[in-house]
């Protein structure tokens, strides 16, 4: 028997909160170790990771119109991103013993927090391919302020598949909403996806194609450019 509307809707509004504090506190704990990473004193790590658990979501509740977005309106969002930093911050030397440290909570934030922006945004009514967008700048958003913080180019920049991995948790979400498929099992499904493609990527190297540019070689360091300059020097001195 179907779920009458109000039930449903509540049932999804639980879900996506539900994601969103989870993304924010692995985002968090990314934003937090990066920060340690690069020796900030307390203030500066709980700082980080708080822009980088909750740019997304806010840069989303923005665009959808759920204004004042919840990361500033709800009490857990800060609490989730200071708890994460306070444990990232006492605790860095044992979590850098793990392989990517920063990347793996990377992987989980990006995985949550892409379905989760998709959800939400089909809680709003946006279309299907704006509710994927949405779900995919959701997810990168948190990664791109925290770079820019530690003056670095943004990993949806330069390196493996992250913004795609994102799309297509997201896609996953939206196919399931368009097929009438239960919402947790398809935002299971949909970070589940995005969280492997995400890890694979980062173990196998899988990329984007790059844009390629071959600086000219200039004539002294070509060798055949030295030989001819030989010759013509060589027959010039016998003139």
């Amino acid at each position: 028997m179907a779920l009458p509307t109000a039930t449903l809707i509540e049932s999804l509004k639980t879900l996506v909160l539900f994601l969103d504090l989870a993304g924010t506190f692995v985002f968090a704990m990314a934003g937090a170790t990066a920060g340690a990473r690069r020796q900030l004193d307390i203030f500066g790590v709980l700082v980080l990771a708080f822009a980088a658990a909750c740019a997304g979501g806010i840069l989303r509740d923005v665009l959808i119109g759920a204004t004042p977005p919840a990361a500033i309106t709800d009490w857990r969002f800060l609490a989730a991103s200071v708890l994460a930093g306070g444990i990232a911050f006492k605790w860095h030397a044992v979590i850098e013993r793990m392989a990517n440290p920063v990347r793996m909570f990377d992987a989980a934030g990006l995985a949550l927090f892409a379905v989760a922006g998709a959800q939400k945004a089909l809680a709003y009514d946006l279309n299907p391919v704006m509710a994927a967008l949405l779900g995919m700048l959701t997810g990168i958003g948190g990664g791109v302020v925290r770079d820019v913080l530690l003056a670095q180019i943004p990993l949806v920049f330069r390196t493996d598949l992250y913004a795609v991995a994102a799309l297509g948790g997201a896609t996953v979400v939206v196919l399931g909403d368009q097929f009438g498929a239960p919402p947790v099992a398809t935002a299971l499904c949909g970070a589940a996806l995005c969280f492997v493609v995400r890890v694979l990527a980062i173990k196998r190297g899988w990329q984007l194609p790059k844009a390629f540019h071959q600086p000219p070689q200039h004539p002294a360091q070509d060798p055949n450019a030295r030989k001819e300059t030989s010759v013509l020097h060589h027959k010039d001195a016998k003139l």
